[in-house]
């Protein structure tokens, strides 16, 4: 467990340093990190993905929304539905966060082997699945 504190902060240690800077927090990451991953998502599908309620999802998303980095479309198909997506200034914040933390993957990656990755990933992949069961 002790491995696991320390290495998740080691993890989003950066990532939180770049965005305090910005006022903001890890839940706005990680809507920028659902945005970046499926452009246009729905607000629905996002609430989906990070197991919120709406009224969780209110305050960060609309805060996303007045700094200029997310903004919300009407979709073609249906007016009532609104799609998430980057703006240019959003798009270049994702992908600085997203470096700094693939940089240290590389290098944890890169010292432990093959071997370690193979079973980080697996451990990873489990964790999720019991998240899935419990949805």
């Amino acid at each position: 467990m002790e491995a696991f504190f320390f290495g998740y902060q080691a993890f989003t240690a950066k990532a939180d340093e770049m965005l305090a800077r910005r006022g903001l927090s890890r839940v706005h990451q990680r809507i920028l990190f659902f945005v970046a991953k499926y452009p246009g998502l729905s607000v629905k599908e996002l609430l989906g993905y990070l197991k919120v309620s709406k009224q969780a999802l209110n305050t960060p998303l609309r805060q996303l929304q007045e700094m200029q980095l997310v903004q919300s479309e009407t979709a073609t198909d249906d007016r009532r539905k609104r799609l998430l997506v980057f703006t240019t200034e959003g798009a270049k914040l994702e992908a600085g966060l997203r470096r700094e933390q693939a940089k240290l993957l590389r290098k944890a990656f890169a010292e432990a082997g093959e071997a370690a990755v193979t079973g980080w990933l697996t451990v990873n992949q489990t964790l999720g699945k019991g998240l899935e069961e419990r949805a």
